[in-house]
């Protein structure tokens, strides 16, 4: 591999690595913040990353709202209103968590998360995976 072409690659791998951080990190020192997130009925789901569950039937369709943290640099231009197919989990309630994806096969699993912690029924649930 050539100098040039690998100098390519770690630019670009620094590049993403930058653009992470900066939706990750909170630049006062408060906390994390762009985190994934979509709603569903009134009520707000955190991505909650590496968890096992079992699909349960389709919910109807989750919004996932704009990255609000800009940094100070104007509103953010991520489009409002992404919308996705919500999903039940079963064993647990849609007020509690929801998979959230295109597709059966692209879903990911989202919960409530109030007063830094999870229901418990989702700490349950994560403890297991």
């Amino acid at each position: 591999m050539s100098w040039t072409r690998r100098s390519v690659g770690l630019l670009v791998a620094a590049a993403m690595m930058t653009s992470v951080a900066a939706c990750t990190a909170d630049s006062g020192g408060g906390g994390a913040s762009c985190v994934a997130q979509y709603t569903y009925q009134g009520i707000t789901y955190q991505d909650v990353g590496n968890v096992k569950f079992t699909l349960g039937k389709k919910l109807g369709v989750a919004t996932e709202p704009p990255c609000e943290d800009v940094g100070g640099q104007g509103k953010s231009e991520e489009p409002a209103g992404v919308t996705e197919t919500a999903y039940e989990v079963n064993g647990i309630s849609p007020k509690a968590a929801i998979a959230v994806g295109e597709t059966p096969k692209t879903v990911r699993f989202f919960a409530v998360f109030s007063h830094s912690k999870f229901p418990p029924e989702v700490e349950k649930l994560i403890d297991g995976s």
